[in-house]
Protein backbone atom coordinates (compact mmCIF):
# COMPACT_ATOMS: atom_id res chain seq x y z
CA UNK A 1 0.00 0.00 0.00
CA UNK A 2 2.33 2.39 0.97
CA UNK A 3 4.38 1.94 -2.21
CA UNK A 4 1.11 2.20 -4.64
CA UNK A 5 0.70 5.73 -2.63
CA UNK A 6 4.58 6.75 -3.39
CA UNK A 7 3.87 5.96 -7.19
CA UNK A 8 0.57 8.11 -6.98
CA UNK A 9 2.66 11.03 -5.29
CA UNK A 10 5.39 10.16 -8.52
CA UNK A 11 2.67 10.88 -10.99
CA UNK A 12 0.60 13.57 -9.89
CA UNK A 13 4.22 15.44 -8.98
CA UNK A 14 5.78 14.75 -12.41
CA UNK A 15 3.30 13.77 -14.97
CA UNK A 16 -0.46 14.98 -14.34
CA UNK A 17 -0.27 18.71 -13.32
CA UNK A 18 1.62 21.22 -14.82
CA UNK A 19 1.83 23.29 -12.18
CA UNK A 20 3.42 20.58 -9.72
CA UNK A 21 5.56 19.29 -12.57
CA UNK A 22 7.48 22.09 -11.67
CA UNK A 23 7.77 22.01 -8.28
CA UNK A 24 11.65 22.05 -7.58
CA UNK A 25 13.40 19.55 -5.94
CA UNK A 26 15.93 19.61 -3.30
CA UNK A 27 19.25 17.14 -2.91
CA UNK A 28 17.19 15.79 0.07
CA UNK A 29 13.93 14.56 -2.25
CA UNK A 30 16.04 13.76 -4.84
CA UNK A 31 17.68 11.27 -1.97
CA UNK A 32 14.30 9.89 -0.73
CA UNK A 33 13.25 8.60 -4.06
CA UNK A 34 16.47 6.53 -5.30
CA UNK A 35 16.14 5.14 -1.75
CA UNK A 36 12.28 4.34 -2.43
CA UNK A 37 12.71 2.85 -5.81
CA UNK A 38 16.17 1.82 -6.90
CA UNK A 39 16.24 -1.77 -7.61
CA UNK A 40 18.77 -2.69 -5.62
CA UNK A 41 17.73 -1.25 -2.72
CA UNK A 42 15.41 -3.31 -2.81
CA UNK A 43 16.93 -6.81 -3.62
CA UNK A 44 19.17 -5.84 -1.15
CA UNK A 45 16.15 -5.89 1.52
CA UNK A 46 15.45 -9.23 0.24
CA UNK A 47 18.38 -10.51 0.86
CA UNK A 48 18.53 -9.43 4.69
CA UNK A 49 14.77 -11.20 4.41
CA UNK A 50 16.57 -14.35 2.87
CA UNK A 51 19.37 -14.35 5.93
CA UNK A 52 16.89 -14.11 8.49
CA UNK A 53 14.89 -17.11 7.59
CA UNK A 54 18.18 -19.11 7.66
CA UNK A 55 18.60 -17.73 11.27
CA UNK A 56 15.32 -18.69 12.09
CA UNK A 57 16.17 -22.75 10.44
CA UNK A 58 19.00 -22.76 11.94
CA UNK A 59 17.86 -21.59 15.47
CA UNK A 60 15.11 -25.08 15.39
CA UNK A 61 17.94 -27.23 15.48
CA UNK A 62 17.97 -26.36 19.24
CA UNK A 63 14.94 -28.36 19.75
CA UNK A 64 14.20 -32.42 19.37
CA UNK A 65 13.70 -33.14 15.63
CA UNK A 66 10.28 -34.79 15.59
CA UNK A 67 10.05 -37.45 12.19
CA UNK A 68 6.95 -40.08 11.91
CA UNK A 69 6.44 -42.99 9.34
CA UNK A 70 4.38 -45.57 8.39
CA UNK A 71 4.57 -49.37 6.34
CA UNK A 72 2.01 -51.11 4.91
CA UNK A 73 2.69 -54.22 3.06
CA UNK A 74 0.54 -57.43 1.59
CA UNK A 75 3.23 -60.11 0.12
CA UNK A 76 1.97 -62.42 -1.97
CA UNK A 77 4.23 -64.93 -0.14
CA UNK A 78 4.61 -64.32 3.57
CA UNK A 79 8.08 -63.90 4.73
CA UNK A 80 7.98 -66.88 7.16
CA UNK A 81 6.24 -70.07 6.34
CA UNK A 82 6.11 -73.03 9.01
CA UNK A 83 5.14 -76.69 7.98
CA UNK A 84 3.94 -79.70 10.72
CA UNK A 85 3.99 -82.99 9.51
CA UNK A 86 1.31 -84.91 10.18
CA UNK A 87 1.48 -88.02 12.41
CA UNK A 88 0.42 -90.17 15.11
CA UNK A 89 0.83 -88.88 18.60
CA UNK A 90 1.25 -90.68 22.19
CA UNK A 91 -1.93 -90.68 24.06
CA UNK A 92 -2.33 -91.38 27.92
CA UNK A 93 -4.70 -94.49 29.16
CA UNK A 94 -4.70 -93.74 32.46
CA UNK A 95 -2.35 -96.58 33.48
CA UNK A 96 1.09 -94.77 34.73
CA UNK A 97 2.78 -98.14 33.40
CA UNK A 98 2.57 -97.09 30.34
CA UNK A 99 3.85 -93.71 30.57
CA UNK A 100 6.96 -94.65 29.20
CA UNK A 101 5.66 -96.75 27.39
CA UNK A 102 2.27 -95.65 25.60
CA UNK A 103 -0.19 -98.01 24.30
CA UNK A 104 -2.77 -95.88 22.19
CA UNK A 105 -2.25 -93.09 19.57
CA UNK A 106 -4.13 -90.88 18.07
CA UNK A 107 -3.39 -89.32 14.45
CA UNK A 108 -2.39 -85.40 14.17
CA UNK A 109 -2.85 -84.09 11.07
CA UNK A 110 -0.12 -82.08 9.68
CA UNK A 111 -0.58 -78.08 8.82
CA UNK A 112 1.07 -75.06 7.08
CA UNK A 113 1.19 -71.66 9.27
CA UNK A 114 2.01 -68.14 7.42
CA UNK A 115 3.52 -65.02 9.37
CA UNK A 116 4.30 -61.75 8.29
CA UNK A 117 2.18 -61.62 5.32
CA UNK A 118 0.15 -58.51 5.68
CA UNK A 119 1.11 -55.82 7.94
CA UNK A 120 0.53 -52.08 9.21
CA UNK A 121 3.12 -50.13 11.31
CA UNK A 122 3.08 -46.59 12.78
CA UNK A 123 5.63 -44.45 14.42
CA UNK A 124 6.51 -41.24 15.58
CA UNK A 125 10.33 -40.47 16.53
CA UNK A 126 11.15 -37.64 19.12
CA UNK A 127 14.87 -36.98 19.03
CA UNK A 128 16.87 -34.76 21.08
CA UNK A 129 20.81 -33.81 20.58
CA UNK A 130 22.57 -33.74 23.57
CA UNK A 131 26.00 -32.86 22.36
CA UNK A 132 26.68 -32.05 18.41
CA UNK A 133 30.36 -31.35 18.74
CA UNK A 134 29.41 -27.95 18.67
CA UNK A 135 27.92 -27.56 15.14
CA UNK A 136 24.27 -27.06 16.50
CA UNK A 137 25.63 -23.65 18.50
CA UNK A 138 28.48 -22.58 15.86
CA UNK A 139 25.59 -23.01 12.77
CA UNK A 140 23.21 -20.64 14.72
CA UNK A 141 26.34 -18.03 14.96
CA UNK A 142 27.05 -18.29 11.64
CA UNK A 143 23.36 -17.82 10.46
CA UNK A 144 23.16 -15.03 12.80
CA UNK A 145 26.46 -13.60 11.54
CA UNK A 146 25.41 -14.27 7.15
CA UNK A 147 22.12 -11.85 8.48
CA UNK A 148 24.38 -9.20 10.04
CA UNK A 149 26.51 -9.67 6.94
CA UNK A 150 23.53 -9.04 4.94
CA UNK A 151 22.49 -5.85 6.97
CA UNK A 152 26.23 -4.72 6.04
CA UNK A 153 25.83 -5.39 2.43
CA UNK A 154 22.55 -3.56 2.10
CA UNK A 155 24.11 -0.61 3.67
CA UNK A 156 26.78 -0.93 1.12
CA UNK A 157 24.46 -0.97 -1.18
CA UNK A 158 22.27 2.37 0.70
CA UNK A 159 25.48 4.48 0.64
CA UNK A 160 26.32 3.54 -3.23
CA UNK A 161 23.36 5.05 -4.42
CA UNK A 162 23.16 7.66 -2.35
CA UNK A 163 27.00 8.85 -3.75
CA UNK A 164 25.58 7.91 -7.49
CA UNK A 165 22.53 10.40 -7.05
CA UNK A 166 24.63 12.62 -6.22
CA UNK A 167 27.07 12.69 -8.37
CA UNK A 168 24.00 13.25 -10.79
CA UNK A 169 21.93 15.89 -8.54
CA UNK A 170 25.75 17.78 -8.84
CA UNK A 171 26.18 17.26 -12.85
CA UNK A 172 22.68 18.23 -13.54
CA UNK A 173 23.03 21.84 -11.17
CA UNK A 174 25.46 22.50 -12.80
CA UNK A 175 24.50 22.26 -16.05
CA UNK A 176 21.67 24.27 -14.92
CA UNK A 177 24.39 27.09 -14.04
CA UNK A 178 26.29 26.62 -17.04
CA UNK A 179 22.77 27.05 -18.89
CA UNK A 180 22.17 30.34 -16.98
CA UNK A 181 25.42 31.67 -17.17
CA UNK A 182 25.54 30.76 -21.35
CA UNK A 183 22.42 33.26 -21.46
CA UNK A 184 23.60 36.07 -19.80
CA UNK A 185 26.75 35.20 -22.05
CA UNK A 186 24.45 35.57 -25.21
CA UNK A 187 22.68 38.55 -23.66
CA UNK A 188 25.77 40.54 -23.70
CA UNK A 189 26.48 39.55 -27.34
CA UNK A 190 23.20 40.61 -28.21
CA UNK A 191 23.96 44.09 -26.44
CA UNK A 192 27.20 44.49 -28.10
CA UNK A 193 25.73 43.42 -31.82
CA UNK A 194 23.27 46.40 -31.61
CA UNK A 195 26.15 48.57 -30.13
CA UNK A 196 28.46 47.78 -33.23
CA UNK A 197 25.48 47.89 -35.45
CA UNK A 198 24.74 51.49 -34.54
CA UNK A 199 28.80 52.34 -34.72
CA UNK A 200 28.46 51.04 -38.00
CA UNK A 201 25.58 53.31 -39.11
CA UNK A 202 27.66 56.03 -37.72
CA UNK A 203 30.61 55.12 -39.90
CA UNK A 204 32.87 54.46 -36.47
CA UNK A 205 34.21 51.33 -36.91
CA UNK A 206 34.57 48.28 -40.27
CA UNK A 207 31.66 46.14 -41.15
CA UNK A 208 34.38 43.22 -40.18
CA UNK A 209 33.81 44.16 -36.67
CA UNK A 210 30.12 43.28 -36.44
CA UNK A 211 30.99 40.27 -38.34
CA UNK A 212 33.46 39.43 -35.31
CA UNK A 213 30.75 39.53 -32.77
CA UNK A 214 28.19 37.41 -35.38
CA UNK A 215 30.06 35.00 -35.66
CA UNK A 216 31.12 34.89 -31.49
CA UNK A 217 27.34 34.90 -30.81
CA UNK A 218 26.67 31.64 -33.48
CA UNK A 219 29.47 30.03 -31.36
CA UNK A 220 27.42 30.73 -28.47
CA UNK A 221 24.34 29.07 -29.73
CA UNK A 222 26.72 26.45 -30.69
CA UNK A 223 27.73 25.90 -27.20
CA UNK A 224 23.87 26.07 -25.95
CA UNK A 225 22.80 23.43 -27.91
CA UNK A 226 25.73 21.21 -26.96
CA UNK A 227 24.99 21.96 -23.94
CA UNK A 228 21.13 21.18 -23.57
CA UNK A 229 21.32 18.43 -25.28
CA UNK A 230 23.98 17.26 -22.36
CA UNK A 231 21.62 18.66 -19.48
CA UNK A 232 18.37 16.46 -21.19
CA UNK A 233 20.69 13.51 -20.98
CA UNK A 234 21.74 13.67 -17.37
CA UNK A 235 18.32 14.99 -16.74
CA UNK A 236 17.28 11.17 -17.96
CA UNK A 237 20.39 9.78 -16.09
CA UNK A 238 18.60 11.17 -12.74
CA UNK A 239 15.31 10.13 -13.64
CA UNK A 240 16.20 6.88 -13.98
CA UNK A 241 18.22 6.35 -10.81
CA UNK A 242 15.47 7.51 -8.50
CA UNK A 243 12.66 5.60 -10.29
CA UNK A 244 10.51 8.04 -11.99
CA UNK A 245 9.54 7.86 -15.61
CA UNK A 246 12.51 9.37 -17.99
CA UNK A 247 10.82 12.21 -19.88
CA UNK A 248 9.54 13.81 -16.62
CA UNK A 249 10.41 17.15 -15.99
CA UNK A 250 12.55 17.68 -13.32
CA UNK A 251 13.41 21.29 -11.76
CA UNK A 252 16.22 21.55 -9.00
CA UNK A 253 16.19 23.52 -6.23
CA UNK A 254 18.14 26.25 -7.37
CA UNK A 255 21.20 27.39 -5.47
CA UNK A 256 24.14 26.05 -4.32
CA UNK A 257 24.65 25.77 -0.80
CA UNK A 258 27.27 26.84 1.35
CA UNK A 259 30.07 24.38 1.19
CA UNK A 260 31.78 23.18 3.83
CA UNK A 261 35.50 24.03 4.26
CA UNK A 262 37.66 20.47 3.93
CA UNK A 263 39.33 21.04 7.50
CA UNK A 264 35.63 21.15 9.49
CA UNK A 265 34.96 17.83 7.67
CA UNK A 266 38.74 15.89 8.31
CA UNK A 267 38.82 13.13 10.66
CA UNK A 268 41.90 10.52 11.48
CA UNK A 269 41.77 7.96 9.29
CA UNK A 270 42.46 5.22 11.90
CA UNK A 271 39.74 6.71 14.11
CA UNK A 272 36.74 5.89 11.84
CA UNK A 273 38.53 2.43 9.75
CA UNK A 274 36.29 0.40 11.80
CA UNK A 275 33.68 2.50 10.88
CA UNK A 276 33.62 1.45 7.64
CA UNK A 277 30.96 -0.91 6.36
CA UNK A 278 33.99 -2.85 4.33
CA UNK A 279 35.74 -3.29 7.14
CA UNK A 280 33.19 -5.27 9.20
CA UNK A 281 32.22 -7.41 6.34
CA UNK A 282 36.24 -7.99 6.35
CA UNK A 283 36.17 -8.82 9.78
CA UNK A 284 32.86 -10.72 9.50
CA UNK A 285 34.54 -12.76 7.44
CA UNK A 286 37.21 -14.01 9.41
CA UNK A 287 34.71 -14.86 12.06
CA UNK A 288 32.71 -16.94 9.48
CA UNK A 289 35.91 -19.28 8.07
CA UNK A 290 36.46 -19.54 12.32
CA UNK A 291 33.22 -20.60 12.64
CA UNK A 292 33.18 -23.01 9.67
CA UNK A 293 36.42 -24.37 11.30
CA UNK A 294 34.82 -24.70 14.22
CA UNK A 295 31.96 -26.87 12.44
CA UNK A 296 34.20 -28.87 10.47
CA UNK A 297 36.01 -29.71 13.72
CA UNK A 298 32.52 -30.70 15.44
CA UNK A 299 31.92 -33.43 12.27
CA UNK A 300 34.91 -35.29 14.02
CA UNK A 301 33.71 -35.41 17.61
CA UNK A 302 31.64 -37.70 19.08
CA UNK A 303 27.57 -37.16 18.70
CA UNK A 304 25.06 -38.20 21.44
CA UNK A 305 21.24 -38.08 22.16
CA UNK A 306 18.56 -39.51 23.77
CA UNK A 307 15.19 -40.14 21.80
CA UNK A 308 11.82 -41.88 22.14
CA UNK A 309 9.69 -43.93 19.70
CA UNK A 310 5.98 -45.01 19.96
CA UNK A 311 5.04 -47.75 17.28
CA UNK A 312 1.36 -48.74 16.39
CA UNK A 313 1.81 -52.36 15.00
CA UNK A 314 -0.59 -54.57 13.85
CA UNK A 315 0.54 -57.96 11.69
CA UNK A 316 -1.54 -60.53 10.17
CA UNK A 317 -4.72 -60.90 12.00
CA UNK A 318 -3.40 -60.25 15.25
CA UNK A 319 -4.42 -57.00 17.38
CA UNK A 320 -3.10 -54.04 17.20
CA UNK A 321 -0.16 -53.27 19.59
CA UNK A 322 1.14 -50.32 20.91
CA UNK A 323 4.70 -50.27 21.82
CA UNK A 324 6.66 -46.98 23.52
CA UNK A 325 11.16 -47.27 23.31
CA UNK A 326 13.02 -44.96 25.04
CA UNK A 327 16.77 -44.65 24.06
CA UNK A 328 20.23 -43.20 23.81
CA UNK A 329 22.35 -43.07 20.99
CA UNK A 330 26.16 -42.12 20.67
CA UNK A 331 28.53 -41.59 17.54
CA UNK A 332 31.96 -41.83 17.06
CA UNK A 333 33.02 -41.05 13.26
CA UNK A 334 35.88 -43.32 13.41
CA UNK A 335 36.34 -43.57 9.33
CA UNK A 336 36.32 -39.77 9.02
CA UNK A 337 39.67 -38.95 11.31
CA UNK A 338 41.81 -39.57 8.51
CA UNK A 339 40.22 -37.60 5.70
CA UNK A 340 38.64 -34.92 7.91
CA UNK A 341 41.99 -33.83 9.70
CA UNK A 342 43.18 -33.11 6.42
CA UNK A 343 39.71 -30.84 5.74
CA UNK A 344 39.98 -29.21 9.05
CA UNK A 345 43.26 -28.30 8.23
CA UNK A 346 41.95 -26.61 5.17
CA UNK A 347 39.28 -24.61 6.91
CA UNK A 348 42.11 -23.14 9.21
CA UNK A 349 44.34 -22.15 6.19
CA UNK A 350 41.39 -20.50 4.89
CA UNK A 351 40.46 -18.90 7.67
CA UNK A 352 44.67 -17.37 7.86
CA UNK A 353 43.73 -16.54 4.11
CA UNK A 354 40.68 -14.33 5.63
CA UNK A 355 42.87 -13.01 8.03
CA UNK A 356 44.96 -11.80 5.65
CA UNK A 357 42.82 -10.08 3.52
CA UNK A 358 41.68 -7.98 6.25
CA UNK A 359 45.24 -6.76 7.31
CA UNK A 360 45.91 -5.76 3.62
CA UNK A 361 42.08 -4.12 3.02
CA UNK A 362 42.83 -2.40 5.98
CA UNK A 363 45.53 -0.50 5.10
CA UNK A 364 43.68 -0.03 1.53
CA UNK A 365 41.03 1.44 2.92
CA UNK A 366 43.19 3.83 5.04
CA UNK A 367 44.86 5.00 1.72
CA UNK A 368 41.25 5.30 -0.26
CA UNK A 369 40.58 7.60 3.06
CA UNK A 370 43.65 10.10 2.67
CA UNK A 371 42.93 10.02 -1.83
CA UNK A 372 39.82 11.58 -0.72
CA UNK A 373 41.14 13.86 1.77
CA UNK A 374 43.34 14.52 -0.63
CA UNK A 375 41.22 14.96 -3.40
CA UNK A 376 38.83 17.35 -1.32
CA UNK A 377 41.68 20.05 -0.37
CA UNK A 378 42.26 20.24 -3.66
CA UNK A 379 38.87 20.74 -4.42
CA UNK A 380 38.67 23.37 -2.28
CA UNK A 381 42.04 25.04 -3.70
CA UNK A 382 40.42 25.38 -6.74
CA UNK A 383 37.19 26.86 -5.52
CA UNK A 384 39.59 29.91 -4.21
CA UNK A 385 41.35 30.18 -7.74
CA UNK A 386 38.47 30.20 -9.40
CA UNK A 387 36.39 32.68 -7.76
CA UNK A 388 39.89 34.96 -7.63
CA UNK A 389 40.27 34.36 -11.27
CA UNK A 390 36.77 35.41 -11.76
CA UNK A 391 37.32 38.93 -9.77
CA UNK A 392 40.22 39.01 -12.65
CA UNK A 393 37.98 38.62 -15.41
CA UNK A 394 35.33 41.06 -14.67
CA UNK A 395 38.12 43.50 -13.75
CA UNK A 396 39.46 43.06 -17.10
CA UNK A 397 36.34 43.01 -19.10
CA UNK A 398 35.32 46.52 -16.94
CA UNK A 399 38.24 48.10 -18.48
CA UNK A 400 38.03 46.59 -21.62
CA UNK A 401 34.11 47.91 -22.13
CA UNK A 402 35.03 51.57 -20.82
CA UNK A 403 38.33 51.41 -23.21
CA UNK A 404 36.54 50.28 -26.33
CA UNK A 405 33.73 52.58 -25.80
CA UNK A 406 36.45 55.60 -25.98
CA UNK A 407 37.62 54.19 -28.74
CA UNK A 408 41.28 52.72 -27.09
CA UNK A 409 40.84 49.50 -27.05
CA UNK A 410 39.85 46.79 -30.27
CA UNK A 411 36.85 45.10 -30.66
CA UNK A 412 38.88 41.47 -30.27
CA UNK A 413 40.00 42.31 -26.79
CA UNK A 414 36.66 42.80 -26.01
CA UNK A 415 35.35 39.57 -27.27
CA UNK A 416 38.61 38.12 -25.46
CA UNK A 417 37.50 39.30 -22.47
CA UNK A 418 33.99 38.61 -22.73
CA UNK A 419 35.30 34.68 -23.39
CA UNK A 420 37.66 35.00 -20.58
CA UNK A 421 34.74 35.66 -17.93
CA UNK A 422 32.26 33.29 -19.41
CA UNK A 423 35.29 30.50 -19.10
CA UNK A 424 36.05 31.40 -15.53
CA UNK A 425 32.60 30.96 -14.67
CA UNK A 426 32.27 27.57 -16.22
CA UNK A 427 35.04 26.44 -14.08
CA UNK A 428 33.89 28.00 -11.21
CA UNK A 429 30.44 25.58 -11.58
CA UNK A 430 32.89 22.55 -12.71
CA UNK A 431 35.02 23.08 -9.67
CA UNK A 432 31.33 23.68 -6.95
CA UNK A 433 30.28 20.53 -8.49
CA UNK A 434 33.39 18.29 -8.69
CA UNK A 435 33.69 19.64 -4.60
CA UNK A 436 30.63 18.48 -3.94
CA UNK A 437 31.04 15.09 -5.32
CA UNK A 438 33.92 15.11 -3.62
CA UNK A 439 32.82 15.83 -0.08
CA UNK A 440 30.48 13.13 -0.48
CA UNK A 441 32.87 10.45 -1.51
CA UNK A 442 35.20 11.84 1.60
CA UNK A 443 32.10 11.22 3.88
CA UNK A 444 31.70 7.88 2.41
CA UNK A 445 35.24 6.63 2.44
CA UNK A 446 35.38 8.33 6.03
CA UNK A 447 31.94 5.89 7.14
CA UNK A 448 29.59 9.07 7.44
CA UNK A 449 27.32 8.29 4.67
CA UNK A 450 24.55 8.69 6.82
CA UNK A 451 25.79 13.20 6.84
CA UNK A 452 24.55 12.98 3.36
CA UNK A 453 21.04 12.26 3.70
Amino acid sequence: MKRLLSYAGLLLLYIVGPARAQQPLTLDEVLRLALENNASIRNSRLEGEAAEKIRIAAATRYFPGISAGGLYFDANRALFELRTPGGDLPVYDGNPANLLHPTAFAYFPGGETSLLGRGQIGYLDIVQPLYAGGRIVNGNRLAALGRDAAADRSSLTRDDIILATSEQYYRLLSLEEKRATLGSYAALLDRLIREVGDALDAGLILRNDLLKVRLKRSEVRLDSSRLEHGRKLAAMALCQQIGIPRDSTLVLAGGWSTAAPPQSLYVEPESVLKSRKEYALLEKGVRAARLQREMKRGELLPQAGIGARTMVVKLDEGPRRTLGIFYGSLSIPLSDWIGGSAELEERRLREKIAENELQNSAELLLLQIEQAWQELSDGWTRIQLCEQAILQAEENLRVNEASFHSGLTALSELLEAQALLQKGRDEWTDARSEYMVKQCRYLQATGRSGDLH
